[in-house]
């Protein structure tokens, strides 16, 4: 089992004061055991001192001296005192041949007395031996053997025996207050090195929730620790990377959001991968041509074997470089998307991939791009149909103009046609009479009825012209930043009469907050206004004008401008935004052409829905104020 910081710094301390504790123990064991058996031998010399000088006694007074000892009340009593010592198992009187002439043990008296080991050779062993002696059951008894020397001569041996039960007995008792003692300061040791873990790696235990928070991807992650020791130091170091860690973090999190919306609208299909071939990454428009299994992650497991991307990645992997471009078909996976015969349909692809290194020229990834070709033709044939448009623009533009010439000429001869004619038939030519020069005659009448009808004609067709040319030749967008209520407020005051005359209420629905977008103030209040005065003309009997704006998704701006009028009939709901194209009594057919073209030249969208009697709904989206690819990728 691995141990924490906190429970080796115990174990340590703890281990230390054992040892310490062990070790003075056991030279309180050894001593004491010393001592022990020093002050038995000291209690067996005292009492071999008595028998001696009692034996004298006794031997000098009597004649038979070993009967005079075996009777002696005295000898005997202070032999059987022996007993009464803690460690002192025996003492005895011997004979010069080991027999017994007087013994504590009554019993024993004319017995031969075999010989102990003699406890002063413990004594000079040392301390080893000596704990041996105490805590061996063999032998369990040792003896002092005194010469008894009377008058020179040998008359026998005073022999004491000790016991080492006992002895150890003694020590056991006197050791008892010496381990409760060391078992309190084991504990103790324990406690206090517990108390010091908590306090000196509270630092550590702070720095490492700091670190698992930061791990976890959470920013601004701070400790606070006290600045006067190495881990304030430690604490404040970690501080600050942890505040550039977390502005990197947002940074690339900002980044990678933004790459990624870019990425996931690609009509290129992008997919990253490792080294080892593990899928990293794939926007749409590559996950249409992986197996849909949940479980695949490496490229083998995605892509068929025979499969021009899988060619390609592996081919990179094993080579480290990059390949393509190479062009390719590539089937898309059934039920994705497939052709009237039933069969999967393909798309034409050129397919690139990238090794992507690291500084030491190591491959870190590999990064597959299929262009979608039929997609880059098609875009393609709308840049040369657009530029055919544009010359076209062009020159219906100059022939409108040089149109416009002639027109305004002959305008200005008919007036003057239709001055002669009005002064040739108020004034009468000599010759003839006043009444005829004031009727005119019915030929003067005619002509100018027909003067008056080419002049109406030349006006509708001065204005057809004029409508062309602001069409094909719009004002230059003066872009600045501008909000949808802002206009909504501006075009609500301007039809607020009349939509009181047609009992029309005008709702506004924008929140404060909204993102602005950018554009023609100008114009995008004209096409508003347009959208706003239709509205109101398709509810004679009243009604609810709705105008709304929301962010919505891909950073675009929406607004709605929402009636609950007639409603557009299905047949001329494809062809609203037609030039000239009207359904009103006197209209132009000019407005929400222009309204068509403000949204296209502000890199917009229209889309409208109506149902008829059931009012019409236009949806109008803009993109948002500095929302350029540009700027995401750069989070400007």
């Amino acid at each position: 089992m691995r141990l924490s910081i906190k429970g080796k710094q115990i174990a340590g301390v703890s281990s230390i004061v054992g040892i310490a504790v062990i070790a003075l123990s056991a030279l309180n064991l050894t001593s004491l055991a010393r001592m022990e058996i020093e002050e038995s031998a000291s209690r067996a010399d005292l009492l071999a001192s008595a028998v001696f000088h009692r034996a004298r006694d006794v031997v000098a007074a009597a004649g038979d001296s070993h009967v005079a000892l075996r009777e002696d009340a005295g000898l005997r009593s202070i032999l059987e005192s022996s007993v009464y010592s803690s460690t002192v198992t025996f003492a005895a009187l011997v004979a010069a041949d080991g027999t017994a002439i007087a013994h504590s043990d009554a019993a024993k008296v004319g017995r031969r007395i075999d010989p102990l080991p003699k406890l002063p050779v413990l004594i000079a062993q040392g301390s080893v031996p000596q704990l041996r002696a105490i805590f061996s059951d063999e032998p369990s008894t040792y003896e002092i053997d005194r010469p008894l020397l009377i008058d020179g001569v040998t008359f026998g041996s005073i022999r004491v025996g000790v016991s080492m039960p006992l002895t150890r007995r003694e020590l056991t008792d006197e050791l008892r207050p010496a381990l409760l003692t060391a078992g309190i300061a084991l504990v103790g040791a324990t406690l206090v090195a517990m108390l010091l873990a908590q306090v000196l790696l509270r630092p550590i235990h702070v720095i490492r929730s700091g670190l698992s928070r930061l791990g976890r991807g959470e920013f601004d992650v701070a400790v606070d620790l006290p600045q006067h020791d190495e881990f304030g130091d430690l604490g404040g170091f970690f501080n600050r990377i942890s505040a550039q860690v977390s502005a990197d973090r947002k940074e690339l999190a900002g980044q990678k959001a933004k790459l990624e919306s870019v990425v996931e609208h690609l009509e290129d299909a992008v997919a990253m991968f490792t080294p080892d071939g593990e899928l990293l990454f794939a926007n749409p428009a590559m996950r249409e041509t992986l197996i849909a299994d949940s479980g695949a992650r490496t490229v083998s497991e995605l892509l068929a074997p025979d499969h021009p991307y899988r060619r390609l990645v592996e081919e990179t992997m094993a080579s480290g470089q990059s390949c393509g471009p190479v062009s390719a078909a590539i089937p898309r996976l059934p039920g994705i998307q497939q052709d009237p015969s039933g069969l999967p349909a393909t798309a034409d692809r050129l397919i690139v991939t990238n090794a992507i290194t690291d500084r030491d020229n190591r491959t870190v990834g590999i990064m597959l791009v299929a262009r979608n070709i039929e997609y880059l033709a098609a875009v393609q044939s709308t840049l040369h149909y657009s530029q055919k448009l544009v010359a076209l623009g062009r020159l219906s533009a100059g022939v409108a103009h040089e149109i416009k010439n002639p027109l305004n000429a002959t305008m200005i001869h008919l007036e003057l046609l239709k001055q002669r004619l009005s002064a040739f038939a108020s004034s009468p030519t000599p010759g003839e009479s006043q009444s005829a020069g004031r009727d005119g005659g019915p030929d003067v009448d005619a002509a100018l009825g027909h003067v008056a009808i080419i002049a109406g004609e030349m006006r509708r067709l001065d204005q057809v012209v004029q409508g062309f040319l602001k069409f094909a030749r719009p004002d230059d967008l003066k872009l600045q930043t501008v909000t949808l209520r802002s206009l909504f407020e501006q075009v609500a005051a301007v039809i607020d009469e009349e939509a009181r005359a047609c009992r029309v209420d005008i709702v506004i629905e924008c929140a404060p907050d909204m993102p602005a977008l950018r554009g023609d103030p100008g114009m995008l209040q004209q096409a508003f206004l347009n959208l706003a005065l239709n509205a109101v003309q398709a509810m004679p009997d009243g009604g609810r004008l709705r105008m709304a704006g929301a962010a919505v998704a891909d950073w675009r701006i929406e607004a709605v401008f929402e009636d609950t009028g007639v409603g557009i009939t299905p047949e001329h709901l494809g062809r609203i935004f037609d030039l000239y194209f009207t359904t009103k009594q006197g209209g132009s057919g000019i407005g929400l052409s222009l309204v068509f073209r403000t949204v296209q030249l502000h890199d917009g969208e229209i889309e409208v829905r109506s149902t008829l009697g059931g009012g019409a709904a236009f949806r109008l989206l803009f993109p948002r104020a500095q929302t350029t690819l540009h700027d995401r990728l750069l989070g400007s």
